[in-house]
């Protein structure tokens, strides 16, 4: 089992550039998709009173043809806002833009044909059937700024189709009636206010369609910042939490050894003939709360970044040598075996962090082992050197494995936990995340436990000779079972 040490992160991390830009297409596409209804329903309503007044006007199959032209598309535009309404409306990113560049060709030939009425009826129709057609141009550039600017490379083809329809049209009329010099002056005049008429809708809609795309912008940063403050209103309110339990805990912890301390000291004020039987506990007493401070204050220290790294050459084997040492009369006292095996080697690392892991690692398996011993360790794979120590102990169940490194966390009804402080591992994880090491764990309830604590080998100067791995020995206990791992 691999136990994530990494400590929780509550940063808001920005969204990088290519996020915000794909919601805010997706957005602008949503703009357009919103109004698609309205200036369909517009358009359903103005065909047929354009198709009146150019009935008789007009050459009737071409009308007709026209009109036939016109009910499909607006038909398909009404499918197309269904499918939208379906499959794209919930999503976003690119998934919009794909729907724009599959459908957005019907509000293109709409435009187009909008246009034709005033290349059918130029020197044909009445002149006031004429001024009606060159209206619903006029009406449909301006539609257009609120309809479909929003995504502009639509909007600027849709008005490029109408322009180019309307100036076509003029031009075969113009050609079929005859090349007289009135009629060719008026043909050049439409065309310059077409030209005229068409660069300002550009530019009206290039602006709409900067405001709205600067609004959508200020809105993904408006809500960036409200998460942001929300994570650090949750981190904050949880770091209150951890801070009131962890003291509630520490004077709980505090309590007993100083209460155990004012009842010796009662002892010794009355009855100074037990000053030897109640030294010991005093001095017990003394470490517990020497112990726990250490603890605090190593805790205190890393998370406050104050924690001080210097890095080394470090002989394993001594280091080994040193921890179980510290620990062998910890280990005789409950008649447990505590070994060592490590090849002839030096890495790279602090000495005080890494004692300080394995003895907390050592200290806590020889608190919750009863029977057989502790083995500490030393295994070289292809891309780390791992420490690991072996206990025969307790064991811990699967649904504890990841808790045991919260700080005061301890096991209910657990051998050996009795004194301990709950404080151990979690140190453990946080000098390992300090150093860059990996923790892991294997362990089974009632087989004994295996902390790993792996050291990647980028870590490592290349002037470090190459080690060779030292298989590790069985570890009997009671039941003669090797731990879990």
């Amino acid at each position: 089992m691999l136990v994530d040490t990494q400590p929780a992160t509550h940063q808001h991390i920005p969204a990088s550039p290519e996020v915000r830009e794909q919601w805010v297409n997706a957005q602008l596409i949503g703009v357009v998709m919103d109004g698609a209804m309205a200036s369909l329903l517009a358009s359903c309503m103005a065909l047929p009173a354009l198709a009146f007044i150019l009935f008789g006007e007009v050459d009737t199959y071409l009308l007709l043809a026209w009109t036939l032209l016109m009910v499909f598309v607006l038909l398909h535009r009404y499918r197309v806002i269904g499918i939208y309404r379906m499959r794209y409306d919930s999503v976003g990113g690119d998934t919009r833009r794909d729907f724009i560049r599959r459908y957005g060709w019907s509000w293109v030939l709409a435009a187009a044909l909008w246009a034709v009425p005033t290349g059918l009826a130029f020197l044909r129709a009445d002149i006031y059937v004429q001024f009606v057609c060159v209206l619903v141009v006029l009406a449909q550039g301006l539609v257009s700024i609120i309809a479909l600017s929003a995504w502009f490379p639509l909007f600027r083809a849709a008005n490029a189709a109408m322009l180019l329809t309307v100036t076509g049209g003029i031009v075969l009329q113009v050609a079929f009636h005859g090349l007289d010099a009135a009629v060719l002056d008026t043909m050049a005049a439409l065309v310059v206010l077409l030209l005229v008429y068409w660069w300002m809708l550009l530019v009206g809609g290039r602006r709409l369609h900067a405001t709205q795309q600067s609004n959508l912008e200020l809105q993904f940063s408006n809500q960036e910042l409200i998460d942001s403050l929300t994570l650090q209103t949750r981190a904050s309110l949880r770091a209150v939490a951890t801070k009131n339990r962890f003291l509630a805990s520490a004077a709980h912890d505090l309590r007993q050894p100083v209460h155990a301390l004012s009842l010796y000291a009662d002892w010794l004020a009355t009855e100074p003939e037990m000053a030897r039987d109640i030294a010991p506990r005093i001095l017990q007493s003394t470490r517990a709360i020497n112990e726990l401070f250490d603890s605090l204050f190593d805790l205190t220290r890393i998370d406050a970044g104050n924690y001080k790294v210097k890095l080394q050459h470090v002989k394993v084997r001594e280091l080994l040598d040193d921890v179980v040492l510290q620990f062998a009369p910890v280990a005789a006292s409950k008649s447990l075996r505590l070994r060592s095996r490590s090849p002839d080697a030096t890495i790279w690392a602090d000495p005080v962090v890494l004692r300080r892991i394995l003895g907390n690692l050592v200290s806590n398996a020889l608190k919750h082992t009863q029977k057989g011993g502790v083995l500490l360790g030393l295994r070289v794979r292809k891309d780390m050197v791992v420490f690991e120590v072996w206990d025969s102990g307790v064991g811990i169940p699967r649904e504890h494995q990841q808790a045991i490194f919260q700080e005061f966390f301890r096991v209910s009804q657990h051998q050996g936990t009795e004194d301990s402080l709950g404080l151990g591992l979690t140190i453990v994880s946080k000098l390992a995340t300090l150093m860059g090491y990996q923790l892991a764990l294997n362990s089974e309830a009632g087989r004994g436990s295996v902390f790993r604590v792996m050291v990647p080998a980028f870590t490592q100067k290349a002037q470090v000779p190459e080690l060779v791995e030292v298989p590790m020995p069985r570890l009997k206990t009671a039941s003669s079972r090797r731990p879990a791992g």
